[in-house]
């Protein structure tokens, strides 16, 4: 583990989690707790990491927390945790709660009819092998696995055909890990992290953890109230307070949450 914010006390905020009155554990999921896949549907946790994760789940003593670009329902079948944790799908724009129920927000139609239309632009990617997925709030396509001349192609499309809406200021533009999204203005991943840190006492112990450049406006809105923390094998420049490397370091980190209630 490698403290990137010379102010972190790293020992010091692990020895605290134990003692807070109350934690949450803020989790990306693709990239965090599983390695990327080609075929999304096939991207499951790190199989050292899931049963350290099942027992701080099993503990009660932490709200768990998936915050993911995936559609919230991806999410449970994957994770297979016998107890479901609160998930924030699609940067935000829905939750699902342990108990089933279900907040959706949605962009409005002109920023719908906006999305369909860039789906509908990139659609002719597919044939060299790329992938358009079509969200509550975004349209994301996937080279990942594609040649690099594929690849580039598939991105300079997808620039080429998505900025003018991006210009008109209801869509934003975000590459990923493999991708590019484009995605409404309104909710991210900071407005998760934003509402769960509204109902968390300030003596709480929390922390964010994410890989990817859409993990950074999370990181930046946890640090006045926990630790950010970059998930990754190889470093890149970030806003996080601490890098650790999966799995080895991230079973290691998710075992100081292993707190039963009291």
């Amino acid at each position: 583990m490698q403290v990137l914010t010379p102010r972190v006390d790293l020992a010091g905020f692990l020895e605290r989690v134990a003692k807070a009155p109350g934690r949450v554990l803020m989790l990306d999921y693709d990239g965090t707790l599983a390695p990327f896949h080609v075929r999304p549907e096939r991207a499951v946790p790190y199989a050292e990491v899931l049963p350290v994760l099942e027992q701080v789940v099993r503990s009660g003593g932490t709200r768990v927390v998936v915050v993911s670009g995936r559609p919230a329902d991806e999410v449970p079948p994957l994770l297979k945790l016998s107890e479901r944790p609160e998930i924030w799908g699609s940067h935000g724009w829905e939750r699902l709660l342990p108990d089933a129920s279900r907040v959706v927000e949605r962009p409005a139609a002109n920023v719908q009819e906006a999305l369909a239309t860039c789906a509908r632009e990139v659609e002719s990617t597919q044939s060299a092998g790329a992938r358009v997925e079509r969200k509550l709030a975004s349209v994301a396509l996937h080279w990942r696995g594609l040649a690099p001349e594929a690849a580039l192609a598939a991105e300079q499309q997808a620039r080429t055909a998505w900025m003018p809406a991006v210009d008109a200021g209801s869509l934003e533009l975000l590459p990923f890990d493999g991708g590019l999204e484009v995605r409404a203005v309104g909710c991210n991943k900071q407005y998760a992290v934003k509402a769960v840190l509204s109902q968390t006492p300030e003596d709480h112990a929390v922390a964010y953890l994410g890989d990817d450049v859409t993990d950074e406006d999370a990181f930046r809105a946890i640090k006045l109230r926990g630790l950010s923390v970059l998930v990754r094998e190889q470093f890149r420049e970030t806003t996080a307070d601490v890098w650790i490397t999966p799995p080895q370091e991230l079973v290691q980190f998710l075992e100081h949450w292993r707190v039963p209630r009291t």
